[in-house]
């Protein structure tokens, strides 16, 4: 969110895609297997990737945040994206736990859910991130957004 509203302070043209508001446009919001499966979860990740081709083809950046899990999408999108850039946050699990906004890790650690990614549904940590932003104790959205806005506009100019 950050990173779109900055390069559209630079004039680009940017369409902001999230994972949660694609759940529900795609119709898989609802915590079910059929939903959350390693191959429904994959077989999303590629309509997302699909979609991002079309927007990106008609000249516009797309900037999505999604928690991608799987190597077949990452070599898809690098492949047929053009101009792709990957950016991975990688937050410890123990992390995520301690913000939880959705009570994801609650709901699993009682049991309510299952097939939580990095918990019982295994992820592929991406292995060529053009990017990658370790987690740091008190570091600022702001502070992270302006790193990765001194990366991008280093390969811009290159």
């Amino acid at each position: 969110m950050e990173l779109s509203g900055r390069l559209r302070a630079l004039g680009e043209a940017v369409v902001l895609l999230d994972g949660d508001e694609l759940r529900a446009v795609f119709g898989a919001v609802a915590a079910t297997a059929q939903n959350h499966s390693r191959e429904a979860r994959l077989a999303l990740a590629m309509q997302y990737a699909h979609l991002c081709r079309i927007v990106a083809n008609q000249g516009l950046t797309v900037v999505i945040a999604t928690i991608s899990l799987f190597r077949e999408v990452h070599a898809w999108n690098r492949k047929n994206l053009p101009g792709y850039f990957e950016l991975y946050l990688k937050v410890p699990v123990e992390e995520l736990r301690r913000r939880d906004p959705k009570g994801i890790y609650r709901r699993f650690d009682v049991g309510e859910l299952t097939e939580v990614a990095g918990l019982d549904l295994s992820i592929d940590e991406p292995e060529s991130s053009d990017w990658v932003a370790e987690y740091v104790p008190g570091q600022t959205v702001e502070a992270l957004a302006d790193e990765l806005m001194t990366q991008l506009m280093e390969i811009k100019s290159a």
